[in-house]
């Protein structure tokens, strides 16, 4: 069994970034593109793992060298949750990281410690990197407030939970503003 992995779920990239397509923006396909490459490539040394749907997404991240795991559910949450109990044979711990961070340097680099690790969005709600432990009966809550229902996730396993706001992953790509 290895140590750990980064996860990284992408959505396929015609159909990512909706906030973002509002108003009629274009380009939001390319830019979907580069913010996955470059957390991608942020990732290594580390095993990556991709969880898609899309056979372009598939293509793109084994081209950067990444494993992927295809996976038909319907929402995040599920998607990342059958994720964890599929590798946890594979990893002692996994780094579920978004695909859309904008400054995703040295994630290849992370030092992951016991217990779960959430680094917030910007705004202090949401969970854009997330490590833990595999074997656990976590239950993923991404969404509105997904910081605080991680959180409590894990203190209800009785784990030490370590919730960082200031780092340059805190930064994702989300609403036109966030771009800027």
């Amino acid at each position: 069994m290895s140590s750990d992995a980064i996860v990284v779920p992408l959505k396929q990239f015609d159909i990512a970034k909706t906030r973002l397509r509002h108003g009629g923006a274009t380009g939001i396909d390319d830019v979907a593109r580069d913010l996955a490459r470059g957390v991608l490539q942020s990732c290594h040394p580390r095993h990556v793992i991709v969880l898609s749907e899309s056979d372009d997404v598939t293509d793109f991240a084994t081209t950067l060298g990444a494993e992927v795991l295809r996976s038909d559910a319907t929402s995040l949450n599920d998607a990342v949750q059958g994720a964890y109990a599929m590798l946890a044979p594979r990893f002692d711990r996994l780094i579920i990281a978004h695909g859309d961070l904008r400054f995703p340097a040295g994630l290849g680099d992370f030092v992951v410690g016991r217990g779960v690790t959430i680094i917030t969005d910007h705004h202090r709600r949401g969970t854009n990197v997330l490590a833990l432990e595999t074997g656990r009966d976590f239950h993923f809550a991404y969404g509105a407030d997904s910081a605080q229902r991680h959180a409590s996730e894990a203190t209800r396993l009785g784990l030490e939970v370590f919730l960082v706001s200031d780092s340059p992953w805190c930064f994702d790509v989300d609403e036109p503003q966030d771009r800027e």
